[in-house]
């Protein structure tokens, strides 16, 4: 099996729809670092899994200085919902990790 990681940082806003009251149901930012892993048993026909370039370009394109409830439709742009999503945008993804602050970092992983 080969494996490779791509992290790299975005810069996005959102604002949580929560069944709480909470400070993050207002619109605010975050600089979010995004950690891709991608695997496969065999390489595609220029030696790679994935280009490194094409995983940053399909998610940091999408998402970089946007507004995330925008683009995830109908998710709750949390940082769980985010590593989801992000992981359904590049077929070879099994696992993504988002971290919004320094303290804050959630991960999806396929099974």
């Amino acid at each position: 099996m080969y494996y490779i990681t791509k992290q790299f940082e975005i810069s996005a806003a959102h604002k949580l729809k929560l069944s709480y009251a909470s400070k993050c149901e207002n619109l605010h930012g975050h600089n979010w670092i995004v950690t891709v892993h991608c695997k496969a048993k065999e390489l595609n026909a220029d030696g790679m899994i994935v280009d490194f370039s094409h995983i940053k370009k399909a998610i940091k394109g999408q998402l970089d200085h946007k507004v995330l409830n925008d683009v995830l439709g109908d998710l709750n742009p949390t940082a769980e919902n985010l590593a989801y999503w992000i992981c359904q945008q590049i077929d070879t993804c099994y696992k993504v990790t988002v971290q919004e602050s320094e303290g804050n970092i959630a991960t999806y992983e396929e099974d």
